[in-house]
């Protein structure tokens, strides 16, 4: 199915590049913040289990999980905010025209951070910038990130200048392959989150906050993926929650 946007460009709807990490109860699935894997596991009442295998006539899983700490998810402002904001009521939209951009996080001190300089870079080589979302896929890139353990290790983030210039340049929707845009141990500052959403006070939001702003982290974009301009379908479950399990997935643009 070929979708047209504008008259400008198509999108071709049945080549769908899915980059969300799916959840399991494997030691498969990607961990962070200090907690241990998801749990998915049969209903029991009593004797009875529910389990195809073990005489039930359906499967039946109750699943406990952290959207934050056990793969990819979309956050609303509500994650750092004094009063509760949905992820189900901020997000109302769900495609976005998107940029995937490459970046090798730069070594500052015992850390490795993705600067104002290396985002502004990789956005001056693109065409008709800016758009509606960023795709930051971090440098180098191994699989093993699909299932890697980031409790305790510091993962690269986002320098809150290079957050303000996303801000401030109209970026809405900011996707990224780890566990924060912020820092894993920061005192609990969270200066991207914050410059990102324009949140000045977390106690009483300020009328500018970014409420329809959006943060996706732990996604990720496979090596055959090419840089460059993609439509993005922002799929979330409806949880009233400041975050929500979620898959983004990407279509590439192709002018009329």
């Amino acid at each position: 199915m070929i979708a047209i946007i504008e008259n400008k460009y198509k999108i071709d709807l049945s080549t769908p590049i899915d980059i969300s990490i799916p959840l399991s109860n494997t030691e498969a699935n990607p961990i962070a913040w200090y907690i241990e894997k998801p749990e998915i596991e049969p209903v029991k009442f009593g004797d009875w289990v529910g389990k195809v295998s073990e005489g039930s006539s359906t499967n039946f899983n109750n699943i406990f999980f952290n959207p934050h700490g056990h793969g990819t998810h979309t956050e609303c402002l509500g994650h750092i905010t004094n009063e509760f904001y949905s992820i189900n009521q901020c997000l109302k939209h769900f495609f976005f025209t998107a940029e995937l951009i490459s970046i090798t996080p730069e070594k500052i001190d015992d850390d490795f951070v993705i600067t104002l300089e290396s985002i502004s870079m990789a956005l001056g080589k693109v065409k008709n910038s800016p758009k509606e979302a960023i795709v930051i896929r971090t440098l180098p890139n191994p699989d093993c990130k699909k299932s890697k353990k980031y409790s305790n290790t510091n993962p690269p983030y986002l320098s809150e200048e290079a957050a303000t210039y996303l801000r401030e340049i109209g970026i809405q929707h900011l996707l990224i392959d780890l566990p924060s845009v912020d820092r894993e141990e920061d005192e609990g500052k969270l200066l991207a989150h914050k410059a990102f959403w324009n949140v000045k006070d977390v106690t009483y939001l300020n009328d500018d906050a970014r409420l329809h702003c959006t943060i996706t982290e732990l996604i990720y974009v496979g090596n055959l993926i090419p840089d460059g301009s993609y439509m993005l379908n922002l799929q979330i479950a409806s949880f009233e929650n400041d975050a929500s399990p979620s898959k983004p997935i990407l279509f590439k643009i192709d002018a009329i």
